[in-house]
């Protein structure tokens, strides 16, 4: 499914089910060891697509270390960005050659719960959900923050800080003619995106959703 939005020379693999008796790297079972079923699932099969894309690009099937920030650790070479959620796991992966940062995100679509889009949005945004949402049938609320948690998988790793979800400003662009919900988005930064790998500052990222099969999907892939 995640496929779908993504540009050539990328990697993906993406669990629908989870496959009787996965079970943890043994490199990486001291990550979860204490960690509930749930969790641990999550881990594991986010884990288990990873290593799948790794192989998809010709890379060995290793292990994959945890950040200190919680974030996955890719061989040398490699960016890529995990996500789950309940029945979806998916790794979307590349040679950092071709590509600069990869960000990925996977939600439900179902409405978020209350409370929540005043913390996760900026007035703006709050605007133009207002005024979109009716009569569309889709929870653009919920793209919302699907596509703020893939601005920061993007964003972290090439800065190394904290993206707030009031740091970015989001619009999107709608695909009349997609069965089921799909388009573009584009997330203004609204802080400075100077960068830790020698490249240019980061100002923008520019993103795919798609909703299907009950998921809303963001990616968003840098050159």
């Amino acid at each position: 499914m995640i496929g779908s939005i993504l540009p050539g020379g990328v990697a993906a693999a993406e669990l629908t089910v989870y496959p009787e008796g996965l079970q943890a790297h043994p490199a990486e079972e001291h990550l979860i060891s204490r960690a509930v079923e749930k969790r641990r699932r999550d881990f594991i099969g986010a884990r288990y697509c990873a290593r799948q894309a790794l192989a998809q690009l010709g890379e060995p099937e290793v292990p994959i270390g945890k950040a200190e920030d919680g974030g996955p650790v890719w061989p040398r070479g490699i960016v890529g960005s995990l996500t789950h959620c309940d029945g979806y796991k998916a790794a979307v992966l590349a040679h950092k050659l071709r590509f600069r940062s990869i960000g990925i995100d996977a939600e439900p679509h179902a409405q978020l719960p209350d409370g929540v889009l005043e913390s996760v949005s900026l007035p703006s945004e709050r605007d133009w959900l207002a005024a979109a949402l009716p009569g569309t049938g889709l929870h653009l609320d919920r793209l919302l923050f699907c596509a703020k948690e893939a601005t920061y998988k993007a964003w972290r790793p090439l800065t190394g800080r904290w993206l707030g979800f009031e740091d970015a400003h989001i619009t999107f662009t709608v695909d009349e003619q997609s069965a089921g919900g799909a388009g573009t988005f584009h997330s203004d930064l609204l802080i400075p995106g100077n960068t830790t790998d020698g490249g240019t500052p980061l100002t923008s990222f520019d993103g795919r959703w798609r909703i299907t099969d009950g998921l809303i999907l963001t990616a968003i892939v840098t050159s």
